[in-house]
């Protein structure tokens, strides 16, 4: 690790506020300790939860680097003590506890993943926080199954694009939401069975027609607030919400007894506080089982934009105007 930099100019956040408080400033280069890896990061990808980080509303975790930047594609540089399956050179994307909007970012070793065979550095940096939160949310909390019906709002975000892909991919039947006829659009060529335009159409009344009165056996949601009565109106019987976001507000009034009638489960989680062994788990699987699905072609990575590096403040401005479709991307 001797041949590394001292320092590094990453994307720090000066204050709370804007797009403009991210500026590029120097900071040392982190040296990774035992199970952790240093990666020569290629690309980053811009998520939600950077921008919450970036108003003062989701801070880091202790121990978790400042820094912005959730998820990373980029090449081994180093490793720390203990570590064995990676070695300098090796191509890699990873989960990471901040730190991406940087030319090198720590990794644990666990929730590091190999790039797929034929996928660009660009596009393997929007895999990692979204597949990681569809998979856990969807399939291990939601527990959606083949054939079942699954809503998600959002349909063309970063998330969305990939919910829609990996539900198909699966076996699921899938309705989308989103703010644009273009949206609604694309939704259906990513595989939905159906699109819903919720600025013009009540998602309610149209999910119900799409699943011939059954309602969604799964939704995936981040809107919150209001959507959440209506979203158990709309789900099946024993339908399960699970909450990844609350866009549209932190509370909601809702209806228990229609709650208890359906026997509907309403869950959610945040994936950055969850433990090194948790996030391995899942790693584990995605491996497993999503990874073949993005070597075969039948999960692709939507690419809305990049930005340079340095440009991360206009990144933000760009997933704020809520006009993007799929990933926003920092390539370093």
């Amino acid at each position: 690790m001797t041949d590394l930099p001292a320092t590094m100019i990453a994307i720090v956040i000066d204050g709370k506020g804007g797009p403009e408080v991210l500026v590029p400033g120097e900071v040392p280069v982190p040296r990774p300790s035992a199970g952790q890896i240093l990666v020569k990061v290629s690309a980053a990808g811009v998520n939600r939860p950077d921008v919450q980080q970036r108003m003062g509303a989701y801070p880091p975790p202790p121990g978790h680097s400042p820094l912005p930047g959730l998820e990373i594609a980029g090449v081994v540089a180093a490793v720390g003590d203990g570590v064995r399956r990676w070695q300098p050179g090796d191509k890699v994307c990873a989960l990471v506890n901040g730190g991406g909007y940087a030319p090198y970012c720590i990794a644990e070793d666990v929730q590091t993943l190999p790039v797929p065979a034929g996928l660009s550095m660009t596009d393997a940096a929007g895999l990692p926080e979204t597949v990681f939160t569809v998979w856990n949310n969807v399939f291990e909390r939601g527990r959606l199954g083949p054939g079942e019906w699954f809503l998600v709002h959002g349909g063309t975000s970063g998330i969305g694009t990939c919910a829609i892909q990996m539900a198909k991919a699966f076996g699921a039947r899938v309705v989308a939401t989103a703010g644009s006829a273009d949206k609604v659009a694309f939704c259906k060529t990513l595989g939905a069975d159906a699109a819903i335009d919720y600025r013009t159409q009540d998602f309610v009344k149209e999910v119900r027609a799409a699943t011939g009165g059954h309602g969604a056996d799964v939704i995936l949601d981040m809107v919150g607030g209001d959507y959440t009565e209506r979203n158990i109106v709309v789900a099946a019987e024993d339908g399960r919400i699970v909450q990844i976001a609350a866009l549209g507000g932190a509370e909601a009034k809702i209806n228990v007894a229609r709650l208890m009638m359906k026997r509907v489960t309403l869950t959610g989680s945040t994936l950055r506080p969850r433990t090194r062994a948790v996030k391995a788990g899942f790693a584990r699987e995605i491996e497993t089982r999503v990874w073949p699905l993005v070597e075969t072609g039948r999960l692709k990575v939507v690419l809305d934009s990049t930005f340079p590096l340095a440009k991360a403040a206009d990144a933000h401005r760009r997933m704020e105007t809520s006009q993007h479709i799929g990933k926003i991307i920092l390539v370093i």
